[in-house]
């Protein structure tokens, strides 16, 4: 069985497959029974390398190796080139991305298999759970995190996208930010390319569906901030991800108030004026806070661009323009005043018979705000 597994599962000392890998202080990894011998008859030398080793070696565990060795199934009777023949689908399915995953983990592979790996693994994973579950059984998310670091753009990305199916279970959100995937995309959306950046911000929002995440998110140094410049920075697809990620963020009320404070509002009126209503969307969180109320009534053309909104919006638009209109109106009397001479209350009293009935519940809101009977 062992002439058919990856050479990179033996020993280089024993030459047989391991089963306790451990890694030594110069990076190459050994059975611990073999590298255990050779340090307790005196040697002080790493046997590949020849380098010194401290007069006391630390042996971590290759828990990645070791669960690719132990869940590496060949048939025993195959002596065939080909082991996946005699196969059937999900267990050839199973045995391929086992070799992927040994790719992505080996120190000995090369950029391009590595960037094949990833490749491989993206398509695998982005509509089967069951691929992503056995890489992240494996211990090789650590791997695809080590690729997200990579100074070549390709290779970020694919990890990226990988990174990305993962999140998709609910199973992996938390234990990917136990991981450390927050701190590695948020160093990707500041420093990568405008693609690396906008599958970054996708990353936050789909680990963001679950509540801790979003708590953990908001408190990460730098996490809201940096959303927030994307907003600044950014164009197209990276500034529509980056608002669908604070909006994800800004679901968790103590958010709120952070995003204020990093000076979301003028940046999100700007854009939901330039046409995107997730802008707006975020907005309609964001006014829920007294922070949010102060900052949305000392911007010019406020109200211009709800009214927009309101007047030529999506369904949703309309909705969080409504919600965020009727907020600002009960806060300060001024905006009640100018929602007025803008024909806010007749554009509100076409929406009394319409077929939403958010639409419907939102225009009744702030019909009796600007009539003074909220």
């Amino acid at each position: 069985m062992a002439t058919h597994l990856p050479d990179d599962f033996k020993c280089p000392i024993s030459l047989e497959i391991m089963s306790d890998p451990v890694i030594l202080s110069s990076g190459h990894t050994f059975d611990r029974s073999s590298i255990q011998r050779w340090l307790d008859s005196g040697h002080r030398t790493c046997p590949i390398t020849k380098l010194p080793l401290p007069e006391h070696p630390c042996l971590i565990p290759n828990h990645a190796l070791r669960s690719l060795i132990s869940s590496f199934t060949i048939p025993k009777s195959q002596p065939d080139p080909n082991p996946c023949r005699n196969l059937n689908p999900d267990q050839s399915k199973k045995y391929q991305t086992q070799l992927l995953i040994y790719t992505l983990v080996s120190p000995s592979s090369t950029l391009e298999s590595k960037l094949h790996s990833l490749s491989q693994l993206t398509r695998l994973t982005k509509l089967d759970s069951g691929p992503r579950r056995q890489l992240t059984e494996s211990g090789a998310v650590s791997a695809v995190l080590n690729c997200v670091n990579s100074t070549e753009s390709e290779i970020q990305e694919k990890a990226l996208a990988l990174l990305l199916n993962l999140s998709l279970d609910d199973d992996n959100k938390v234990g990917l930010v136990a991981e450390g995937v927050i701190s590695r995309v948020i160093n990707v959306i500041r420093a990568g390319s405008a693609s690396s950046r906008a599958i970054g911000c996708t990353i936050l929002t789909s680990l963001a569906v679950v509540e801790v995440n979003k708590a953990t998110i908001g408190a990460y140094p730098n996490a809201i901030k940096t959303l927030i410049w994307v907003l600044y920075s950014g164009k197209g697809r990276e500034v529509r991800e980056a608002a669908t990620a604070l909006y994800a963020i800004c679901s968790f009320v103590d958010n709120r108030k952070r995003a204020v404070e990093c000076g979301a509002v003028p940046l999100l009126m700007k854009i939901g004026g330039m046409g995107l209503e997730r802008a707006v969307e975020v907005l309609s969180l964001l006014v829920k806070c007294k922070e949010g109320r102060e900052e949305m009534r000392k911007v010019n053309g406020c109200l211009e661009v709800l009214v927009k909104v309101i007047r030529n919006g999506s369904e949703r638009g309309v909705q969080c323009a409504l919600l965020t209109l009727t907020c600002l109106c009960c806060f300060a009397e001024e905006m009640r005043v100018e929602a007025e001479k803008e024909g806010v209350l007749e554009i509100c009293v076409g929406f009394l018979d319409d077929e939403n009935e958010k639409i419907r519940r939102h225009a009744s809101s702030l019909v009796q705000t600007l009539s003074g009977r909220g």
